[in-house]
């Protein structure tokens, strides 16, 4: 099991990374509210079958409101914030760039919330990831264009926020239950929130062809069932600051993934971004030496 378990961050990075190219390919054929409430909750039955298929522990109701309050805010507020902006002209790049504060900010709730010791050397490594996050997306924010406004990036740094306290609140108070039925009511909550943003803000128009059916099934079976729940492994067996460090990888492994479908650039800047993120991540999650 252990061995098992040391892929998880990288696969949890590598599948976490795709779905930004998943979003791409649907964003232009569905609304963001619409299109998150629909997969949401398609998640939701799916957790609630493999609830019952698996004879899953059914979560409490205290569970099941603490699970659902995590839901609202990593996957409703967080990714409604980032499809919104997008889908409201903010540039893509800036946006991952403003969505790069969450392990620092995660890292700082941690401590105050969590109790967790935050080390000098965590401290650098967050600030060393920053930086590498920086210089991957440094050439694409010179696309900055109208789109960039006091709405947009309130939406990006919301989102921000939404992510960095789900994972805290699943921590503090949701990782005790069973992980396939707490998962189900975590996809309730960002039901509840995009269903409700959809109706309050959206035509709720829907243009169905091969690259959104693709899209939709890809970010449920592999973003909300795989990803998800690889997440919630380690939201529950690590510490907090750790885990979030592993999001500074993701738009590195995004360019790399964009470079090979859609030819996008990748330069020698950017891969050495990429080096110096790693590098912080490393510096972040390493263990201390045994004595």
């Amino acid at each position: 099991m252990r061995s098992i378990k040391r892929f998880i961050p990288a696969s949890f990075v590598v599948l976490w990374a795709t779905g930004f190219i998943g979003a791409r390919y649907a964003m232009p054929w569905a609304e963001p509210f619409t299109f998150l409430a629909i997969r949401f909750v398609a998640a939701a039955i799916l957790f609630a079958g493999l609830t019952a298929l698996l004879g899953s522990r059914r979560a409490s109701r205290e569970e099941a409101f603490h699970a659902t309050v995590a839901g609202v805010l990593m996957h409703g507020v967080y990714l409604g914030g980032v499809f919104w902006a997008i889908h409201h002209g903010m540039p893509a790049g800036l946006s991952a760039l403003i969505v790069g504060l969450q392990p620092l900010i995660t890292a700082v709730l941690a401590g105050k919330f969590l109790h967790e010791a935050i080390l000098r050397r965590h401290w650098a490594g967050l600030a060393v990831g920053l930086l590498g996050v920086v210089i991957v997306l440094w050439p694409k924010l010179g696309m900055i264009g109208g789109g960039v406004t006091a709405a947009t990036l309130a939406a990006s740094l919301i989102s921000v926020l939404g992510m960095a306290a789900g994972t805290i609140w699943q921590k503090r108070f949701a990782s005790g239950g069973d992980l396939v039925s707490a998962t189900m009511w975590q996809y309730v909550g960002g039901s509840v929130l995009t269903i409700v943003g959809a109706l309050a803000f959206e035509t709720r128009a829907i243009t169905v062809n091969g690259e959104l059916i693709f899209a939709f099934a890809w970010l449920v079976l592999v973003l909300s069932v795989g990803a998800i729940f690889l997440l919630m492994v380690m939201i529950r067996d690590g510490e907090m600051s750790k885990v979030a460090s592993l999001f500074y990888l993701v738009p590195a492994v995004t360019a790399v993934i964009a470079w090979a479908l859609f030819g996008e650039e990748l330069n020698l800047l950017q891969i050495a971004g990429m080096a110096i993120a790693t590098l912080g991540v490393g510096l972040a999650t390493a263990r201390p030496a045994k004595a």
